[in-house]
């Protein structure tokens, strides 16, 4: 079955209709007619599967999208002509261009966490470049996958665009496929298996991973306003983000001062009862909520660390200066889980860093420019924010992605379309002079030659 859609889609594809850019608009457009009349099942599905409140599910998912696919209408014609570029000396007279062409059949992976949002924004490039698309989502968030199923149904030809739904299986049987692009969303350790699979066929991929995400507060910081964005990018989605804060670095002077903060606005965001706040998600699988509270046994907790295994939920927990071999600092914690540790020195917050792979996200909060750039230029990462958190990934108009063994490639707005395009080069020489220095035998004397890099 699997092997047919791909031979399908190839088909489809090799018949040049995609590569229409009014064809393209078409497609989106009826995407977003569908999206928007699905907006409410949706937001329900997503409900059903973890208990995600209807605001954050409106905030990150569908509107999310929303906004992506019309920026994509308003600008994918600009973005589909050749660009022209310059052209060297030695290739006088000539022109050239840069020609983005769609790669072909494209395999997206998406993730439990974001179900919907993480689906269709890579789709929304996908197609927008010209290629066509299997959606393979996430078995985890059942009721949100079949909602995507109908979407994509009603929207798209088979051949064009199509869901597969299933568990390991199914993923381990699509990556035995050819693919001409591969997307994949979710944990390292199957991004490996991912990277892996696409180099049997030298498919070119993107891999948006994770890692543990530092926060760093450091004593010039507007406390009050920090701990009040920390609070919200760490327990939106119950903790459920790629680009949360993993932990928080504080300078020694301020912790007492931030962790009262903090949970001063976690008791304002979601109230006394956590358990029964309308705002506040669960964990999604059983799985994770059973290592999650592997992850509290044995810490000095400052604040929750309330559970209840019959409805997978775990309150917003802070944790005071967790040993840097235990569970919670051992990987990413993907919950809402925060440990608090001090520093005192630069170098204190570099041991910490450095200890875990390149990140996809860090936070900081300070208002010394001097200390701000140092962070900047001294670490790798994905990206972050100055003065807040989370919020990198609402921006168009960069990159989002992330680097080393937090991922491979960026997309967003424009960078969506390049993602999932292949920049053909093309040079156009004309015909009325031809310099007849580079044909053999050849007369030029050697020492010109050496001479003659500024043609180039």
């Amino acid at each position: 079955m699997i092997n047919k859609i791909v031979e399908d889609q190839s088909i489809f594809f090799a018949g040049q209709k995609t590569k229409d850019v009014n064809f393209r608009k078409q497609a989106l457009q009826k995407l977003k007619k569908e999206i928007l009349k699905f907006e409410d099942v949706i937001c329900d599905a997503l409900y059903e599967d973890f208990k995600k409140p209807k605001f954050e599910s409106l905030a990150t998912e569908t509107q999310f999208v929303l906004s992506e696919l019309q920026y994509v209408l308003n600008n994918i014609a600009i973005w589909s002509k050749p660009q022209r570029t310059s052209s060297n000396l030695v290739n006088f007279p000539s022109t050239s261009h840069i020609y983005s062409e769609p790669y072909g059949t494209v395999l997206i992976i998406s993730p439990w966490n974001y179900p919907f949002l993480l689906s269709m924004s890579p789709l929304i490039g996908a197609i927008a470049a010209g290629n066509t698309a299997v959606v393979k989502p996430s078995e985890l968030t059942p009721n949100t996958s079949k909602v995507i199923t109908k979407i994509i149904a009603n929207t798209f030809p088979k051949e064009y665009v199509t869901v597969v739904e299933g568990g390991v299986a199914v993923s381990q049987e699509l990556l035995k496929q050819k693919w001409n692009y591969i997307f994949f969303t979710g944990s390292s350790r199957v991004g490996k298996i991912v990277y892996k699979s696409a180099a049997e066929h030298l498919t070119p991929v993107t891999l948006e991973l994770s890692g543990k995400n530092p926060c760093i507060v450091d004593s010039s910081a507007k406390v009050k306003l920090a701990a009040k964005r920390i609070v919200w990018g760490k327990f939106l989605n119950a903790g459920q983000t790629c680009i949360a804060s993993d932990y928080v670095l504080v300078h020694k002077k301020v912790k007492d001062k931030l962790i009262s903060a903090l949970q001063h606005n976690i008791s304002k965001a979601f109230g006394k009862d956590i358990a029964h706040s309308k705002d506040f998600a669960r964990i999604a699988t059983v799985e994770h909520y059973q290592r999650l509270k592997e992850m509290l046994e044995g810490e000095n907790i400052l604040f929750g660390g309330d559970s209840n295994d019959e409805d997978r939920f775990i309150g917003p927990t802070l944790i005071d200066s967790p040993s840097d071999k235990s569970k919670v600092m051992e990987d990413e914690i993907f919950g809402p889980i925060l440990p608090i540790i001090s520093y005192e020195t630069e170098r204190d917050i570099e041991k910490y860093i450095s200890s875990y792979g390149k990140p996809l996200g860090l936070y900081i909060f300070s208002t010394n420019k001097t200390f701000q750039k140092k962070i900047i230029n001294r670490y790798s990462f994905g990206g972050g924010v100055i003065n807040d958190t989370v919020m990198q990934i609402t921006n168009k108009s960069i990159p989002f992605g992330g680097v080393g063994n937090s991922g491979i490639g960026g997309y967003h707005g424009k960078y969506s379309f390049d993602l999932f395009s292949h920049k053909k080069s093309i040079l156009k020489r004309g015909n009325w002079l031809d310099v007849p220095l580079r044909y053999p035998p050849y007369s030029i004397p050697i020492n010109w030659v050496k001479k003659m890099k500024h043609l180039f």
